[in-house]
């Protein structure tokens, strides 16, 4: 009977290993009729890697490194903007935040925060799912959502370990944690326009329309009662995750006697604590030093840090991290997903993959109604899915503007339903997303999740999107 299960999963494994060129191929042939070669190899690879990240019959990382062998094979793009992708900023970003996470289990960091995250947070998983949302989403208004998410996400992590969830693989209470912590900082980037490189591309066009300058506050104005609504929708799927708890172990109070017992930090402690927290506020106070230091991004910042705890010595006098520990145990499978999503990216944009399909709206009958908004709003989500926010702004806006402008209709409010829909993405594990998988929550989690809520948030943004226009005049005017 073994032997047959046994049997049965390798042929299974098979299958999946097969599946994803075959899928490849078929997508490629049947779209290179109207899009062309290129292009249709693109959105093959997307639809392989998709299929391996669902079906895992490699490690996800290993799936991520798919765009360098296929743009190898048939010359997509210039090699060098794949390559650049696996050491891109982001990722140095990545791995600093990653070296000092590791000194928290060295210093005993990690403990302390755990328990201090569950005396403020609470023991009730409802409350917890309601304040890693409520916090990400804010705090990524103000901060890059990336950073956000490598905040949170070894604080979650630590937090879950100490209540015993030390698989967090397998840990059906981690799910709704990570996903409130992931999707918070993925929406939180258009409540402002510091939120995200994709704001900045979509003022850089109100402006030319307008022909002055878009203020902040105007934009708050108009996108943050959207926000209250996406955000409170992220919630109600959350909230609708069928929970093996409803209550973590143990109570507030005894978390609050056991951090009593911690005493005061030790010198390891305070050192790591204070590299991750200086990190973060010369991430958040950029704009003060912007001008003497032009090249200290935050992806530096953290950087730096990470290299500082090879050379900080705790009250043993030994360093916060030694190389070979270090060495073990980088998150070099969440490095290698985030890049091969920046890569994937770059494939679907450099080959004009996401022009050609933006090709496609023009052919249908659009009259500026909801109809209108919903293939809007489906083209930019579908997009934002397979490349970055960035990426997705830089084709969608220009496009839908192109697109409003021949029906002769008011670009604007089309523009920032655009915008919403770019800041909206939850299904594959790319961008911020591959923070948490590299911690341990499953793509399968993911994709499940995220599906149904993206194909809620893309029928709610459509039709609010449409009664702003409607009702509120605000949402039409610059």
């Amino acid at each position: 009977m073994v032997r047959m299960l046994l049997q049965h999963m390798h042929l299974k494994k098979k299958y999946d290993v097969i599946a994803g060129p075959v899928a490849f191929a078929l997508v490629a042939w049947l779209l290179h009729f109207y899009l062309g070669l290129k292009s249709s190899l693109a959105l093959g690879t997307v639809v392989w890697m998709g299929l391996w990240w669902i079906t895992r019959p490699v490690d996800i990382a290993v799936t991520a490194f798919l765009p360098i062998g296929i743009n190898a094979l048939f010359d997509l793009v210039p090699a060098e903007q794949i390559i650049t992708q696996y050491f891109s900023e982001i990722v140095v970003l990545l791995v600093g935040s990653d070296l000092i996470s590791q000194t928290w289990s060295n210093t005993g960091l990690d403990k302390r925060l755990g328990i201090k995250t569950l005396c403020c947070i609470g023991t009730s998983m409802r409350q917890q799912i309601v304040i890693w949302l409520t916090v990400s989403t804010v705090l990524s208004i103000f901060m890059p959502n990336v950073v956000v998410v490598m905040i949170f996400v070894p604080i979650a992590v630590s937090m879950l370990k100490f209540v015993g969830e030390k698989n967090i693989k397998g840990s059906k209470v981690a799910v709704p944690i990570l996903l409130a912590i992931v999707w918070g900082a993925g929406i939180g980037g258009f409540g402002s326009p510091i939120g995200g490189a994709a704001n900045l591309v979509a003022i850089s066009y109100l402006e030319s329309l307008s022909g002055h300058e878009f203020m902040y506050m105007d934009w708050v104005i108009r996108f943050l009662p959207c926000l209250l609504l996406v955000m409170l929708l992220n919630l109600a799927v959350l909230l609708a995750i069928k929970l093996p708890v409803q209550q973590l172990a143990n109570t507030k109070e005894y978390f609050q006697g056991l951090y009593k017992e911690l005493g005061p930090m030790k010198r390891g402690e305070m050192l790591s604590l204070g590299l991750f927290v200086a990190a973060i506020v010369l991430s958040f106070a950029r704009p003060l030093f912007a001008e003497l230091l032009p090249s200290m991004r935050p992806a530096y910042i953290f950087f730096i840090s990470g290299l500082l705890t090879f050379v900080l010595h705790d009250e043993h006098k030994k360093v916060l991290l030694d190389w070979r520990q270090a060495e073990k145990n980088l998150m070099w499978g969440m490095f290698f997903l985030f890049a091969g999503g920046l890569a994937l990216g770059r494939l679907v944009t450099g080959t004009g993959a996401a022009t050609e399909l933006a090709e496609v709206i023009t052919l249908l009958p659009l009259t500026g109604g909801l109809e209108t908004i919903f293939s809007f709003v489906v083209f930019s989500t579908i997009l934002t899915e397979v490349s970055s926010n960035t990426a997705a702004a830089s084709i969608a806006i220009p496009v839908i503007q192109s697109i409003g402008e021949a029906l002769k209709l008011n670009v604007v409010p089309y523009l920032y339903i655009t915008i919403i829909a770019v800041n909206c993405a939850y299904i594959l594990p790319v961008s911020i997303r591959a923070i948490p998988i590299g911690y341990g929550l499953e793509p399968s989690e993911l994709l499940q999740r995220g599906t149904v809520l993206s194909l809620l948030n893309i029928i709610m943004t459509a039709i609010v999107g449409y009664l702003f226009i409607q009702y509120w005049p605000l949402f039409s005017t610059f």
